[in-house]
């Protein structure tokens, strides 16, 4: 008796598990927001697309590129027609809010870190098509692609 109940407990526990990874999986692109205001959840949907340098390079024309390394890592060299708003920066989503939320949007920084982060505020704040550099800046210069100073 005391093992049947054992095993039934076990099969309940993993398919709750089951259950709550195929729900989470599902909803992998919808960020819930609670508004502390009207206390509702508002679901918010975009889309994260994580791009080479060849991919990067070519669907970026004419597009704006957001580069949210710090001023001085800017200064060192950046990418072509890209726009430097410093991820650190108390005014950061302020700045990036400003942007057409219906356009596509591209961005880096220097690893992939910190673009990573941002790319997910942005979908936050209703973007819906956001592309970022895979692996920053550094993968752009490795894979022989040109950068401004």
């Amino acid at each position: 008796m005391n093992k049947s109940i054992k095993l039934v407990c076990f099969v309940l526990v993993v398919s709750l598990i089951s259950l709550s990874c195929k729900n989470n999986n599902a909803n992998k692109n919808k960020i819930a927001i609670n508004s502390s205001a009207s206390q509702t959840t508002q679901q918010i949907t975009g889309k994260i697309s994580v791009l080479t340098p060849a991919e990067f390079k070519e669907k970026a024309q004419n597009n704006p590129i957001i580069d949210v390394r710090t001023p001085f890592e800017y200064s060192q060299g950046y990418i072509k027609g890209s726009k430097n708003i410093n991820f650190f920066d108390k005014d950061f989503l302020n700045e990036i809010a400003s942007y057409n939320k219906n356009e596509p949007i591209y961005v880096y920084c220097k690893s992939g870190h910190r673009s990573g982060i941002a790319v997910k505020k942005m979908i936050q704040l209703g973007f819906k098509d956001v592309y970022e550099l895979q692996g920053g800046i550094i993968n752009w210069v490795r894979s022989n692609n040109k950068i401004e100073k």
